[in-house]
């Protein structure tokens, strides 16, 4: 493989382990409260 290529592979797995670590902290079960009130928001007329 060429060094573009590593490059290239190391980027799509750092990033990919990004957005778990992402997912998992945004959608954790002590969050799901915070999320419930929030989900209507964009709804609403303020």
């Amino acid at each position: 493989m060429t060094t573009q290529d590593w490059a290239g592979l190391i980027i799509t797995v750092l990033v990919f382990i990004g957005m778990l670590i992402t997912f998992a902290l945004a959608l954790r079960p002590s969050k799901r409260k915070e999320l419930e009130e929030q989900k209507h928001k964009i709804l609403e007329d303020d």
